[in-house]
């Protein structure tokens, strides 16, 4: 109950239909990752970057590559 992580399981996108993307704010330098769809442009916010754990967790979850990532400011 306490203490313990759970197991996350791995989560799958349209790799054809849309693109990692990481959201920085130049105000504050929030950081949001979440991916892109090419066709609208609509954005999909999924996860709160606050430092390089938070990145290789978004990363192991999606199963993205960092070079993969696109920067939006």
């Amino acid at each position: 109950m306490f203490g313990r992580k759970k197991n996350k399981q791995l989560f799958t996108y349209d790799k054809t239909g849309k693109v990692p993307v990481i959201r920085a704010s130049i105000c504050t330098g929030e950081k949001v990752a979440g991916f892109k769809e090419l066709e609208s442009g609509k954005f999909e916010d999924l996860m709160l970057i606050r430092n390089d754990g938070d990145l290789k967790e978004f990363l192991r979850l999606y199963d993205v590559k960092e070079e993969d990532i696109k920067r939006e400011w």
